[in-house]
């Protein structure tokens, strides 16, 4: 899937379930909530579970736990630029061209 078609469907699907609508400051709040579940996922795969009520999962179950995290922060991220009329397309062109300028060697 080309990235523009996958902004789309995101777009889309959650438009379909309302969800597009929240408030922005609600969706704000999800990505930092989706953000801290990135963090949790990849302590799991670095240090483990350390806390008798979290289930121990194989290093491809939490590898497949963070897919799915990392997944959740970038439709919040996607929903957040679609507000905004930004495409990944050139949030992706913005961001490169920012570092290339910062670090150019």
């Amino acid at each position: 899937m080309q990235l523009d078609d996958f902004q789309l469907w995101v777009k889309d699907y959650y438009e379909t379930r309302g969800w597009s609508d929240l408030n922005i400051f609600t969706r704000i709040g999800f990505l930092a909530e989706e953000t801290g579940e990135v963090a949790r996922a990849i302590r799991a795969l670095e240090i483990g579970r350390d806390r008798p009520d979290e289930k121990v999962g194989s290093y491809e179950d939490n590898k497949q736990e963070l897919v799915e995290e990392l997944g959740d922060v970038l439709g919040n991220i996607i929903v957040i630029a679609n507000k905004y009329d930004i495409s990944l397309e050139e949030i992706f062109s913005a961001h490169q061209e920012k570092l290339i300028k910062r670090y150019k060697e």
